[in-house]
């Protein structure tokens, strides 16, 4: 089916037209006259049916809803100049874009990325970050990082490594005692996050427990806004590792109940199947797979 597209060059000057916030500047930006940008704009809402701007004294002002279709245009701009930059003849070094769950980037990947970097200095690596409560597949990427993504018959997957979950909490709050054994956990502020439902349920049953509730329960939206609370002392929560083997290493979490280990999902590097697999994207991919060997 072909695509429903108004006026790709309407579609341009309008882009501009709501950045600018003005049709003047918008001119001056694309070389074009005030009454150019203004017919192209008219053309632009003639096939959309419905007015982009309105005039506030002499200025004409996208509309909240221009506003809105404007950020969706500047998005899709972005990516066609992404992808012309990928596949035209002129780029002049290798790209690599990974698409990773935050926090597995922020705790795990980041970190290790200036070894790669070391070693390949001629390939530009280019990190994406995607909430649990994103669809799989948003934005454009060389290569995805998913913890058990289920249905990946159009990608080439293989495993990174397994989670295990324990209790973390920061080094100053275990000192003020209080923990020697899971049960004390009742009298402590246990935090959990929105998008790991059952991280402490879990837990709890393998450590004998799993009736036990705390005195007191905070929730956070995502797993980095509730790290950040438990390496602040504000109470005891459920990390995983080895993804945070380097904030532990570094001294801001301890594990209290270290031989307790709840099992967790496993991590895949994932490529798109019907896209070109450079030596650069592949020399990244076993990089990437050796370092849980090169760790354990």
């Amino acid at each position: 089916m072909p695509h429903r597209l108004p006026p790709l060059n309407a579609l341009r000057v309008f882009e501009v037209a709501a950045r600018a916030a003005s049709f003047t500047d918008a001119g001056r930006e694309l070389s074009l006259t005030h009454g150019a940008i203004s017919r192209q704009i008219q053309l632009l809402e003639q096939a959309l049916g419905q007015p982009l701007f309105q005039k506030e004294g002499q200025r004409m002002v996208a509309t909240p809803h221009a506003k809105a279709f404007a950020r969706e245009i500047s998005a899709a701009f972005d990516h066609i100049a992404d992808a012309a930059t990928r596949y035209g003849k002129r780029v002049t070094s290798p790209v690599i874009r990974i698409n990773a769950p935050a926090t597995f980037a922020m705790r795990w990947l980041i970190p290790r990325l200036a070894h790669f970097r070391s070693d390949h200095p001629e390939v530009e690596v280019r990190v994406s970050t995607a909430f649990s409560n994103e669809p799989f597949l948003r934005g454009s990427f060389d290569l995805v990082i998913r913890r058990s993504p289920g249905d990946a018959m159009h990608f080439e997957s293989q495993p990174l490594f397994q989670e295990w979950s324990t209790v973390i909490a920061s080094p100053q709050l275990l000192a003020q005692g209080g923990l020697r054994h899971p049960a004390d956990l009742a009298g402590a502020t246990m935090l959990s996050t929105e998008s790991r439902p059952g991280d402490w349920e879990q837990w709890l049953a393998i450590a004998g427990v799993g009736a036990l509730r705390s005195a007191q329960l905070l929730r956070f939206d995502h797993f980095f806004v509730t790290l950040q609370a438990i390496i602040d002392g504000m109470g005891v929560g459920i990390g995983t590792f080895p993804t945070l083997d380097g904030e532990r290493a570094a001294g801001r979490i301890a594990t209290p109940f270290a031989h307790l280990r709840a099992p967790g999902d496993t991590y895949y590097v994932l490529l798109p199947r019907d896209s070109d697999k450079p030596r650069h994207l592949r020399l990244f991919q076993a990089w990437l797979q050796a370092l849980p060997a090169a760790a354990g």
